[in-house]
């Protein structure tokens, strides 16, 4: 732990004054610089551990988190490598951290208020079970949810208590460890302070609390000043009870005159809380499933949904021969995917999804598919979809293989809502057969079409003949560090003339058109020009497939300002895409109100009517220092006009708050135009999802996780400033849990209308489970609409908090020589007897420090038997057990002869006893 404590890496990311334990677009963040120190050390350590064991160096070039990736995958990152993913981890952690000063503004526990110090823990202890059970279920985004909120908790402890008052320096372990107890609370009957008419007194602790140690917090009060009587307030703005005697407060939140040193150690010793907590989390993990959930890893993840119906045989074979072909083509290289996912569906049947991170597997899956079934055309082809954009990371590529309309329409608005909710592009394949009716497969090929262009995807219709060279664009967007330059959906159709930016830093350029009966002429900024009948030109290749042109650049192709004029009476498409570091992510955020105002991610759409607030991050080659940001607009696909009037408004940390006076109101992405300062050239970059605006709005909040069998309510309020009467409610589930929800809200305008919705997880789902919730609410007539995706985590209830513990029986090591020069000549071994006891069993054995290595016995036995093997030159050494729920064991030797007794206890509490430890030459 001394390590990371000491270890000050990147923190000029997150560097700026810490002022206020304030969330999320407040400013100065002390909750966000300590979540993001604490998480860019532990990360920073994770990236060495591994690569060490790995046999590479880790050398990150800089302190930017682009550098801290590239150095953290090593060798295997030959390529671009986007920072992207990270700082998009980063940024949910950071938000769901900031929401609980707005979810749960008036929950005593969640902040560690009015002295609810075993509730407070209760929420820290059911956090950490939840995001160890996310973990292991591969629920990467649950489980960084779930750990902002808990961090925000505890961190909380440390500045509304009297903690730091009583002298402490170090985090008070009880909080994350549930077999310590918590001691000496105060009762609700003792008094705890003194009354400070200014407001502003440096300590108001009364004296017999701090010379006996009694741990007590201040009461808040939103709505009341009632305290009990004698007791501390929270105090600050916001706080009703700080005016009821005793006045005053003891939060530490601001750092006022009077507080200095107090609010510095608050900080100091929330941050090492942090850390411990993610050490421990870290350690259940395991550090290959640290860092995925921490968003490190090589490339995209790719995703195959796949139609097995009787006719897609041809198709089939051409998903199976391109799957084979990309990991081939790909493997070991930057551009090699981090993940892969499969999705079968067929009617009534789809799923389940299989998922692997080994090539191999993938091949071997996608080998066992076979055509069956089906013969009454449409298929459920939207439920498949619904799984993989559930299941998937945010941001993933996923391809759709299919020739049947949806069976399954009735799910497109919710398919819909979970593209834009996680900004992963879907891209069709659509065959014909010709015992079908044509004009129904052209309907129902718009709906998919639809679905592809407002995931920033394509929809590419061709014969079955034709489907292996149409799949050439899966090889070119399943890449690392992959940007969109520019994105149009021309409808109805019109001749245009679309200019864009190409940039120095920018590799592999590629232009998809699709649509029919189109000409174009590509132009570059020294006038050189190419038209769509030159498939071989002066600028680059052209290939023509169905109804998809594909336009890739030369690689010497020149930088400047560039444009292409499309010439077409029918709707078509374009977008050009390359790959490139300089990139940026987003999310519209509207602002709250309270003691710590700040901002909060919209999960539906923005309202209409009313400016549109962004909360970006730019990131360059080096990081978001090395560009600079001069314009973001909101560009309608429609046209190529980008709506004025945006303010830029410096957050820190390398966020741009962008608010937009002026909202489109058709569908629109965010335009993004700037300076690379590596370069010093200009540079373009669109955001792929389509977004558009809504008189409705809908809130809801998730307070806990879900427990198998057991009915869950989820309270949701709505609000419309359009016309009032009865709105439309759907909800649906991506688990097909059962639901109870009202199909309909008589609203009035302005007004906000409660209800509930009930969900039941069976008694027989997995612990860890990931649910995707979709509220829908559309007004009278359908001609508008809004949405609200949630998530909910089943999680079984833990009876276990013990950690696995270690007996270790020892002998004299005096063989082990004291010569440093000769220490690898030697090796001594330690026998060791692990056991979870009565608890769920141990999962897993590792060592954590020593070079060595070890073999054990199965770990079903109630006393597992470790032998450890080290080297002399290493005489400290650690290991860790895990038991099945997640409970960490550590245990710690050293054979320094001046270290004191030769076994010592770790932070977790471990029974250490002399075994058997003997020294040996090679």
């Amino acid at each position: 732990m001394a390590s990371l404590l000491g270890t000050a890496l990147l923190a000029l990311v997150l560097s700026g004054p810490a002022v206020a334990f304030a969330p999320i677009g407040g400013g100065s963040s002390t909750h966000i610089s300590m979540t993001g120190t604490a998480l860019l050390q532990t990360v920073t350590e994770t990236c060495r551990a591994v690569a060490e064991a790995a046999g590479h160096e880790f050398k990150p070039t800089g302190s930017s988190p682009e550098e801290l990736v590239q150095a953290c995958l090593g060798p295997r990152a030959t390529g671009d490598v986007s920072g992207a993913k990270f700082h998009s981890a980063l940024q949910e952690i950071y938000i769901q951290n900031g929401l609980v000063d707005r979810d749960f503004v008036n929950s005593a526990p969640h902040h560690f208020n009015s002295e609810a110090f075993q509730e407070g823990r209760l929420l820290i202890m059911e956090g950490m079970v939840s995001i160890k059970a996310s973990v292991r279920s591969k629920n990467f985004k649950a489980a960084r949810e779930t750990l902002g909120r808990v961090l925000h908790t505890l961190q909380d402890f440390y500045s509304h208590s009297n903690w730091v008052e009583l002298g402490y320096t170090e985090p008070y372990a009880s909080l994350i460890r549930p077999d310590l107890p918590l001691e000496n609370l105060a009762g609700v009957d003792l008094a705890t302070c003194s009354d400070c008419g200014s407001g502003s007194c440096p300590n108001p602790i009364l004296p017999n609390i701090l010379e006996e140690k009694i741990l007590t917090s201040g009461y808040m009060g939103i709505f009341s000043d009632a305290k009990p009587k004698g007791k501390c307030s929270h105090g600050g703005e916001g706080d009703l009870t700080g005016e009821a005697v005793p006045r005053g407060g003891i939060s530490k939140d601001e750092r006022r005159p009077d507080n200095v040193v107090l609010h510095d150690t608050a900080v100091n010793i929330a941050t090492a809380a942090s850390l411990q907590l993610l050490e421990d989390i870290r350690l259940a993990a395991g550090d290959n499933d640290f860092l995925t959930m921490m968003g490190i890893a090589r490339s995209s993840v790719v995703c195959f949904v796949i139609d097995t119906t009787g006719s897609m045989l041809d198709d089939i074979e051409e998903a199976r021969r391109v799957v084979h072909q990309l990991i081939d083509l790909k493997k070991g290289t930057q551009d090699e995917p981090s993940e892969y996912i499969m999705v079968p569906f067929n009617d009534p049947d789809f799923g389940p999804t299989f998922r692997t991170t080994d090539p191999e597997r993938m091949k071997q899956e996608i080998s066992k598919l076979r055509p069956d079934g089906g013969g009454d055309y449409p298929e459920m082809c939207l439920s498949g979809l619904q799984l993989a954009l559930t299941g998937a990371p945010a941001s993933s590529h996923i391809y759709v293989f299919t020739d049947a309309t949806a069976k399954d329409i009735h799910l497109k608005d919710s398919i819909v809502a979970l593209i834009r909710s996680t900004k992963s592009t879907v891209s069709f394949f659509m065959t014909g057969h010709g015992r079908r009716n044509r004009r129904s497969l052209r309907a129902s090929f718009q709906d998919y079409k639809d679905l592809a262009v407002t995931s920033g995807g394509q929809a590419i219709q061709v014969s079955k003949g034709q489907l292996s060279q149409a799949t050439e664009i899966i090889l070119d967007t399943s890449t690392s560090a992959l940007v969109t330059v520019l994105q149009r959906d021309i409808n109805p159709g019109k001749d245009a003339i679309f200019p864009f930016t190409l940039d120095e830093s920018l590799k592999n350029i590629t232009i998809y058109i699709t649509g029919t009966s189109i000409t174009f002429t590509l132009t570059n900024p020294s006038g050189v020009t190419q038209s769509h009948a030159e498939a071989s030109g002066k600028l680059g290749t052209i290939q023509s497939v169905g109804n998809l042109r594909r336009i890739s650049l030369n690689a010497d192709k020149e930088t400047g300002n560039w444009q292409i004029g499309i010439q077409s009476r029918d709707l078509y498409t374009v977008k050009i895409t390359g790959q490139s570091t300089i990139t940026f992510i987003y999310d519209f955020v509207e602002p709250f109100e309270g003691p710590h105002p700040g901002y909060a991610v919209l999960s539906g759409r923005p309202q209409a009517g009313q400016p549109a607030n962004l909360m970006l991050t730019a990131m360059g080659r080096k990081g978001p220092s090395s560009i600079a940001v001069e314009e973001v607009g909101l560009v309608t696909v429609s046209s190529s006009d980008s709506l004025g009037g945006s303010t830029l408004t410096d957050m820190g940390n390398g966020e741009t708050l962008v608010t937009v006076d002026a909202v489109p109101d058709g569908e629109f992405v965010v335009s993004l135009r700037g300076r690379d300062k590596v370069s010093n050239t200009e540079f373009q970059r669109q955001s792929t999802t389509l977004m558009s605006v809504s008189k409705v709005n809908i809130q809801a909040v998730i307070s806990s996780s879900v427990e198998p069998g057991e009915i869950f309510k989820v309270p949701f309020s709505v609000i419309s400033n359009g016309p009032g009467g009865i709105y439309t409610v759907d909800a649906s589930n991506d688990r097909k849990f059962p639901m109870v929800f009202p199909t309909s809200l008589n609203l009035v305008t302005g007004e906000y209308a409660n209800s509930t919705l009930t969900i039941t997880p069976p008694a027989d789902t997995p612990s860890g489970t990931d649910v995707t919730l979709t509220i829908e609410v559309k007004s009278p007539g359908g001609a508008d609409d809004n949405y609200i995706v949630l998530r909910l985590s089943v999680v079984t209830k833990i009876t276990d908090f013990d950690p696995p513990s270690c007996e270790i029986v020892s002998v004299p090591y005096g063989d082990c020589p004291q010569d440093a020069e000769v220490c690898d000549l030697f090796e001594w071994d330690l026998v060791a007897y692990i056991t979870d006891g009565n608890g769920t069993g141990i999962d897993s054995i590792a060592l954590r420090q020593g070079i060595g290595n070890f073999t054990h016995g199965p770990l079903s036995d109630l006393i597992v038997r470790a032998v450890f093997r080290f080297s002399c030159c290493s005489r400290d050494v650690e290991f860790v057990a895990v038991d099945k729920i997640g409970n960490v064991g550590k245990c710690y030797h050293s054979i320094e002869p001046n270290a004191g007794p030769a076994l010592t206890l770790s932070s977790s509490l471990w029974l250490c006893l002399p075994v058997s430890v003997y020294a040996a030459r090679l």
